[in-house]
């Protein structure tokens, strides 16, 4: 059985040296990331993982200068740990491979109470403890009633647990962005890509948001996607959903009100492993991708990590649902606003001038949507393509796409 542990002896459970993998997303345990910062000099040179997400998850786990943290996104608080913080710009399906290959001592996380079997449920987050859990031997666990128990993956058994902490305290989360007419415009216009019966893969925000709340007067619709917010919830009220298990995701973020539903049947949670599995993905129909982007420019690259602050991000889990939507004959749908500042500046560039690194290739894109319309790129050429790309800028700056593409053009 278990032992019962206090924050002020995790440092005796905790392997010295080792890598911890940390559940991030809305399962962060903020009891034992307190823990581990208190700790200071008794945590020595520890190292940790995990998936931590901006606005969301704002410790740095750097318990003192020994420490080391390795993140697959950036956040301001692991930006601020300088260089004893590396970034690996991995998608998750190759976040996955590497942590199956890295050598994991011990994982520190929150599950539900054990149920009547004694299985502890890891709630809105399964993207990978759920599945890493049995090659990892340390396993210090934050018990919290207020963690639902879901469907989909089998949580991990209280008697497999090495220390446990027990502690009732919200959730983690974020209220859903409201939307505005920029964001209904968008939604519209994706909302005709996707028909009754579809598949919809998608994130969280604004845009995201508001193209669910265009498809409430769809039916038979299903969710597969990494991660669900409160978006999908008005999807249940309107009867769009398909019967039976109609949302698949790895992880939840959101409101109470999302927390408080996603214990119920229609929700199935599932690792990594299953939901970016490419196999999986091509078994889909009418399965349509939806993810957003910082700059698109006219070959129809698309640019998703890079911002003001600096990069954010490694391709996440883009890449691998255009691949899976690709096998199963699906639409790849990506959206933004046409401007920023105002319109001052446009989102829609010149080819190759793109704020960091080409998140999405040419090839990985079937359809650019902003407020202003659809750029279906779908069989067009490198003119066409550019062409339908720039009716899809901001009016102001059209005419210096045009003249810019022209100068591109000529040295084909």
């Amino acid at each position: 059985m278990p032992m019962r542990i206090t924050p002020s002896n995790l440092a005796s459970v905790l392997p010295p040296g080792g890598l911890t993998l940390v559940q991030g997303c809305s399962g962060e345990s903020v009891l034992l990331a307190d823990a581990v910062t208190e700790l200071g000099a008794a945590a020595g040179a520890m190292r940790f993982t995990g998936i931590f997400v901006a606005g969301l998850n704002r410790t740095n786990w750097l318990a003192n200068p020994e420490c080391r943290v390795e993140t697959f996104f950036m956040t301001p608080e692991l930006r601020r740990g300088g260089g004893a913080v590396d970034f690996l710009p991995l998608c998750y399906a190759d976040i996955l491979e590497h942590l199956r290959q890295v050598k994991i001592s011990a994982a520190v996380f929150m599950v539900s109470p054990p149920d009547r079997d004694g299985i502890c449920s890891f709630g809105p987050v399964v993207d990978f403890l759920a599945e890493l859990w049995p090659r990892i031997p340390v396993r210090i666990a934050h018990i919290n009633p207020s963690m639902p128990h879901t469907y989909g993956q089998v949580g991990i058994p209280f008697s497999e647990l090495t220390g446990i902490i027990e502690k009732e305290v919200p959730l983690l989360g974020m209220e859903e962005e409201a939307g505005d007419a920029l964001a209904s415009a968008i939604g519209a216009h994706v909302a005709a890509f996707i028909p009754d019966h579809a598949t919809i893969q998608t994130g969280l925000g604004k845009i995201p948001g508001a193209v669910l709340r265009a498809l409430t007067g769809h039916r038979g619709l299903r969710i597969h996607s990494g991660l669900i917010g409160d978006a999908v919830l008005d999807l249940i009220s309107a009867g769009a959903l398909a019967e039976g298990v109609a949302i698949t995701g790895g992880v939840a973020i959101g409101s109470p009100r999302l927390y408080g539903a996603i214990s119920a049947p229609v929700f199935n949670f599932r690792p990594v492993s299953f939901t970016h599995a490419p196999a999986v993905l091509a078994q889909i129909p009418r399965l349509r991708t939806l993810n957003s982007a910082i700059a698109v420019d006219l070959y129809g690259q698309v640019y998703a990590e890079l911002t003001p602050r600096g990069l954010m991000s490694g391709p996440g889990g883009a890449g691998d649902f255009a691949r899976g939507a690709k096998a199963a004959g699906g639409v790849r749908i990506v959206a933004l606003p046409a401007g920023a500042d105002g319109g001052k500046i446009s989102r829609i560039v010149l080819p190759g001038q793109g704020p960091g690194p080409v998140s999405l290739g040419r090839q990985d894109v079937d359809v650019i949507v902003t407020e202003h319309g659809a750029a279906d790129l779908r069989g067009l050429g490198h003119a066409q393509r550019a062409a339908a790309l720039i009716k899809v800028a901001p009016p102001g700056h059209r005419e210096a796409l045009a003249a810019g593409w022209q100068g591109v053009y000529k040295s084909f």
